[in-house]
């Protein structure tokens, strides 16, 4: 009888992993339980197509692409839709008593024995990732509650009624069967979001209807949205899953939803805020694969990738990231964590809120009602002998100095600020009310980020430089010597908007003797820019300049993305 080969020395000899990252899968398996695949999937090792194509060398099975290679019609006819769900397998072809289906796992002997006697068909089998399959159930089924629009068509006045609470809330009636029609929506809406791609669902109440939108590579774009008369009964259903008063209307409120849809773990951070017309309601979708990134896949330039592992590989000092709301702060600095999570280094963060549990890391969340503040997490956490602490922001001079503190003692602390740009970081610590002597000494990088939308490849094509983007951009036409610029046609694949998906843009300034001098003698911004780029800075421009002439991204994306200092 031939031995299988492990997957892990098919994936090492395909080239996709290498041999210290499957110590480091196999070792978080033993933690988690999960499969070896899955494990090096959440690390960003490899891709699912990767293990599917390990596993069809593993069981020397077929490996099939759904998105190119359409499905029979009589096979789909062949099989219910719910068996089909059930098991995540897709029917592709039919020959006589034979039905070929594609599965995810091979191991999944039940889901076969099952098939053969539902069927009563001779099944093969070949392979595919899990959420292709999904995905092409969707696609070859359909469903009358596949989109909102269609739910929507189901819903008669006499579906939905409202009823007040003894404290003047409204829920919806029936709220307690799991089948009632604002449930189904509810959820639908949820999973609608992931499917798109999206971060964030918006539920916003105007004047004479209500607004529903999906936060998609950070653009905001809206869908078929539910009648006014359903806001009530939506808003109180998305509060009853994240355990908030829904008789609480007056005041802010928040909440967590925790859900599984397809199969895919999701927790949804919930924010509701009273408004003119009803609580304006954001869901913000986390899902845990999405924040376990690979450091190379957070779109470093070379040179910035190596400075940036030396930087966090540092035994003491801070390492700050910049940058606005939703501009990867968090994804980025949970990676260098990934990166540095070893048995030999304790690991401590202080978070609000903690968004992603972190395997081996010790996470604490901000309280500020109990008094369990940035500061006074810090002060405890300096008892418990870390290496590397995360403070998730600083935002007064009391978390500001005990970071300083911890970094002078042998600690090195990652932390976030909300500046514009990595050299305006100095002044915003001083400003905070640190002292320009410790500033110098304390902080070893800053770097600044934003995230700029990708060209989709499936659509990509050449395109002729704009004359105005190149003017704001400074951009020579001599640059442009052997430059291919490229935009997005449109295709499904992108909901026909040229891009699909996002990659960071970076300023990375690595502190240097002249640099801390300038800081020590609280120069202005713009002179510690100046020698920044002496010292080899490349700015966010400049970074988003590179990476559009490497044809990822767009030069109107880089202008729409990046600050820029009008003065140089």
């Amino acid at each position: 009888m031939k031995t299988r080969k492990p997957i892990g020395q098919i994936l090492m000899e395909m080239g996709v992993i290498k041999k210290e990252q499957l110590a480091k899968a196999l070792e978080l398996q033993q933690e988690s339980g999960a499969k070896l695949g899955e494990t090096l999937i959440r690390m960003g090792a490899a891709k699912a197509e990767d293990i599917t194509k390990a596993l069809g060398e593993q069981f020397d099975f077929p490996v099939v692409d759904l998105d190119s290679t359409p499905a029979a019609a009589e096979a789909i006819d062949a099989v219910p839709k719910n068996v089909a769900k059930q098991h995540n397998i897709l029917p592709v072809a039919k020959d006589g008593a034979a039905l070929t289906v594609a599965i995810s796992d091979p191991l999944d002997l039940y889901a076969m024995d099952n098939l053969r006697f539902i069927l009563n068909s001779e099944i093969k089998c070949v392979l595919a990732p899990a959420e292709s399959i999904t995905e092409a159930i969707e696609r070859y089924y359909g469903t009358e509650e596949s989109t909102v629009d269609n739910m929507l068509q189901e819903f008669t006045d006499s579906d939905i009624t409202t009823s007040e609470t003894a404290e003047g809330g409204t829920v919806a009636a029936g709220a307690e069967d799991a089948d009632a029609p604002i449930i189904r929506l509810v959820t639908l809406l949820i999973s609608e979001a992931l499917r798109s791609r999206a971060s964030d669902i918006h539920i916003e109440p105007l004047q004479n209807r209500l607004r529903i939108r999906y936060r998609i590579d950070g653009v905001c774009q809206e869908i078929d949205s539910p009648p006014k008369r359903l806001q009530g009964a939506i808003i109180s259903r998305v509060k009853i899953m994240a355990g908030i008063d829904i008789a609480e209307k007056r005041r802010p409120t928040d909440g967590r939803i925790g859900i599984k849809i397809n199969g895919v773990g999701l927790d949804l951070r919930v924010s509701c805020l009273p408004a003119t017309n009803g609580e304006s309601v954001v869901m913000r979708l986390l899902r845990k694969e999405s924040i376990l990134i690979n450091l190379q896949e957070l779109g470093f330039h070379e040179d910035d990738y190596k400075r940036f592992l030396s930087i966090i590989k540092r035994p003491n000092g801070i390492f700050l990231v910049t940058g606005p709301t939703g501009s990867g702060k968090t994804t980025t600095l949970y990676a260098a964590l990934n990166e540095l999570n070893r048995p030999d280094k304790k690991i401590i963060t202080a978070e609000n809120p903690v968004e992603y549990n972190l395997s081996g890391v010790n996470q604490a969340e901000v309280k500020e009602k109990i008094g369990l503040t940035f500061g006074a997490i810090l002060r405890s956490m300096l008892r418990q002998a870390p290496n590397v602490i995360l403070v998730g922001e600083i935002r007064d001079k009391e978390t500001a100095e005990i970071a300083v503190q911890a970094a002078l003692t042998g600690h090195l602390v990652f932390s976030t600020l909300h500046t514009n740009d990595a050299p305006s970081a100095i002044t915003r610590l001083i400003d905070i009310g640190v002292k320009p002597f410790l500033v110098a000494s304390a902080v070893q990088a800053i770097m600044a980020q934003r995230l700029v939308r990708c060209i989709c490849e499936q659509c990509k094509e050449p395109a002729e430089p704009d004359p105005k983007s190149m003017m704001l951009l400074k951009i020579k036409p001599e640059d442009m010597k052997g430059i291919t610029l490229y935009k997005g046609r449109g295709c499904p694949n992108c909901s026909n908007t040229g891009n699909r998906g996002r990659t960071g843009v970076f300023e990375l300034m690595e502190m240097n003797r002249e640099l801390r001098e300038l800081a020590f003698k609280q120069k202005p911004v713009a002179e510690i820019r100046k020698q920044a780029k002496m010292s080899g800075m490349y700015t966010l421009e400049q970074d988003g300049i590179r990476k559009s002439f490497a044809g990822t991204t767009t030069l109107e994306e880089v202008i729409k993305n990046t600050a820029r200092d009008e003065s140089e």
